[in-house]
Parts: structure tokens; C-alpha cells; sequence
């Protein structure tokens, strides 16, 4: 592997301490002395809002039967054969240290370690950024944050607080569901005369730079209050992350931001995160978890004007939200006879 100053490393545990340090760099400084405003989509009652609930037995039992037998261990070595044949044994104790934990909104130490597995995407396998950073955590943790994305989804289901826009990570939506979708409103469009503009846009290293301080203030806004926010946020603090790579250890990394990739319940909570994203765009918008795509019919100067803006506010979004879109992956789809083939710049001009 070669790092930035073009000098080749080859031994495992430099190889992972600069895969390690290459993830950390991605990492957001969140500007804490402006939290944006946040609009309430819960608009129910105090007692209606999610702010605890109680873990019994039979359900870490349930959890525990589910897991996959012989997944790789977190950071306690304890893989998931030894507490699927002990799960009958254990699962009272399981279940009181989980009610203890959120009560007391505090999550123990080894539940904020994570041992990564660096997954290569494409391009030269000599360049870090040509790596995804997959966490194994203590899978204790992971099936009480099961058993909390179940009670966050059946809050979110009630109340429908997820817009129709988001199909990733949604009961009965897909990715085949968002195409679909996109595919009959286009359709419309074209067989109408009308020609389309379709910008897809893409978020830099959108799970590891979510900011803690603002996906706090989101959470809140959606009706997560009380000990399962504080839990979160928790949970979401002093974590640290170190790289293995064929039995050699890199050095711990602190973690100042993000959902961890390859927890359980970090996916909801990008995927609530984003959510308001809608509100900045009158035109048509839809996402499958990161991946957006917004479009609107280009058959005047008006319309394009109107993308146009609608582009500027989602690039204000992400200023604001400190989460920015890589430019260079954002890309324009011209469809429709007579189309004006616009060029636009992420300011939201042409």
C-alpha cells in the first residue's frame, strides 16, 4: 500500500495503522457552536413519544435463536455459536442487563470498541481511499440494538415519520420499489411531452460523517426522547475503532463521527438523518438510504429555474447539516425529445 507521501508500505500492521488513519481522516469536526433549527415531524403527545421500553427474556431469547451461526467476534471474542447454544441459559441475565443499561442510559466500554474490516470497492487496492471500513462489535450489543430499532421502526410506523421518498431500510420498500416509482413519474413526464433532468447526487463518506450533536437534534425532532435518546447518544460517544488485518492489530482511533457500518442500528438512524432532506426541494425527490436522486420536467426556462434552486437548497442542506455531496460523483441524466442538456454546478447554477 502506499501512503500520501508515496512511500510503499508492506507489513500487515503498518498496512492497517494507515488504513486506520485514512478512515479517521474522513471523520466530520462538527461545528457545535451552531446547531440549525429543527423542525418537528412528531407532532403527538409527551406520553406518546418513545422514551423507554422493557427487554424481556423471550425476546433476547428470540434475538439470540436468529443470530448466524459462526459470524466473525467483536472486540470480546465471543462469537455467535456460544450464545445461540446458550441462549436459554442466559437470556434472563441478558435481558436484566439491558433494562439496567437503558435506565441508567450508560453502555459499557467494550460496546464502543470496534474491530474493523477494511472491504475493498474498485480502483488501485494500493490506495486507502479505495477501502470501506466494515465494524465487528460485541454482538451482545448488537442484538440489544436489534431489540431498539424494533421499538424505534414500530414508533416511526405509527406515526408514518418516514417520508414515502425513502425506500432503503423501510418495511415493504426496496430498491426495486424506488425504481418503480421513478419509473412511472418519468413516464408521465415524457409521454406528456415534457423532457426530464434527472440529478443524482451522492454524500461524501455519507455513514462516517454524520454529525452526533445534530443526529441528536434529530432524533428528538422524530419523537426519540427521554432514556432511548440519551442511550444513543451514548452509545454514539468515546467510541473507538482499530483495524485488523491477517491477525495484525493496528492502534485504536478515536471516532468523532458517523453510524457505525456494520451495526445494526446504524442504517435507521442515517436513514432518519436525512429524512427532512424533502423539505428543501419542491420537485420530486427519492432515496434509497445514501443515494438520492431529484428530478423535474425542463420544458421552459421557468423549470429549469426551478431545479435550479431546488439544487441550490439541497447543497445549503448540506452545508448546514455537515453533509456534503462529492461533486465528482454527482451526475446529470438528460432524457426526454427537445431536452436543453443544462449543465449544473452544485451551487445550483448553470
Amino acid at each position: 500500500m502506499i501512503d500520501d507521501s508515496g512511500r510503499l508500505v508492506s507489513g500487515d500492521k503498518e498496512i492497517g495503522d494507515l488504513l486506520n488513519i485514512y478512515f479517521a481522516s474522513v471523520f466530520t469536526n462538527e461545528n457545535t457552536s451552531y446547531l440549525p433549527p429543527v423542525k418537528p415531524c412528531f407532532t403527538g403527545e409527551e406520553n406518546e413519544k418513545l422514551s423507554s421500553f422493557i427487554v424481556t427474556a423471550n425476546m433476547v431469547k428470540s434475538k439470540l435463536s436468529k443470530l448466524k451461526m459462526n459470524k466473525a467476534p467483536g472486540t470480546d471474542s465471543v462469537g455467535t455459536r456460544m450464545l445461540i447454544e446458550l441462549s436459554e441459559e442466559i437470556a434472563e441475565v441478558v435481558a436484566d442487563l439491558y433494562n439496567k443499561s437503558l435506565t441508567s442510559c450508560d453502555v459499557p466500554y467494550d460496546w464502543k470498541l470496534a474491530n474493523v474490516t477494511a472491504v475493498f470497492k474498485k480502483g488501485k487496492k494500493s490506495s486507502p481511499s479505495n477501502y470501506r471500513p466494515i465494524s465487528l462489535t460485541v454482538y451482545l450489543c448488537k442484538v440489544f440494538e436489534s431489540i431498539m430499532r424494533d421499538n424505534i421502526i414500530a414508533h416511526l410506523e405509527k406515526y408514518a415519520l418516514i417520508k414515502d421518498s425513502q425506500h432503503g431500510f423501510v418495511r415493504n420498500r426496496s430498491c426495486l420499489t424506488n425504481l418503480l416509482v421513478f419509473m412511472e413519474e418519468v413516464t408521465d413526464y415524457l409521454d406528456s411531452g415534457y423532457p426530464v433532468d434527472v440529478i443524482y447526487l451522492d454524500f461524501q463518506k455519507a455513514f462516517d460523517k454524520v454529525p452526533h450533536h445534530r443526529l441528536v437534534l434529530k432524533l428528538a425532532a422524530h419523537g426519540i426522547t427521554g432514556n432511548v435518546l440519551k442511550w444513543i447518544e451514548s452509545w454514539l460517544s468515546g467510541r473507538k475503532q482499530r483495524v485488523i488485518l491477517n491477525g495484525q492489530i493496528s492502534g485504536w482511533r478515536d471516532i468523532l463521527s458517523g453510524v457505525p457500518q456494520g451495526s445494526v442500528l446504524g442504517p435507521l438512524l442515517f436513514v432518519l438523518y436525512i429524512n427532512d432532506i424533502d423539505e428543501a426541494v419542491s420537485s420530486k425527490l427519492l432515496k434509497f438510504a445514501d443515494d438520492t436522486k431529484i428530478y423535474h420536467k425542463v420544458n421552459s426556462a421557468e423549470d429549469i429555474d426551478h431545479l435550479r434552486m431546488d439544487l441550490s437548497n439541497l447543497v445549503s442542506w448540506s452545508k448546514e447539516w455537515q453533509m456534503l455531496f462529492n461533486v465528482d460523483k454527482c451526475k446529470v441524466m438528460h432524457m426526454g425529445y427537445k431536452n436543453p442538456m443544462i449543465t449544473y454546478d452544485m451551487d445550483g447554477s448553470s
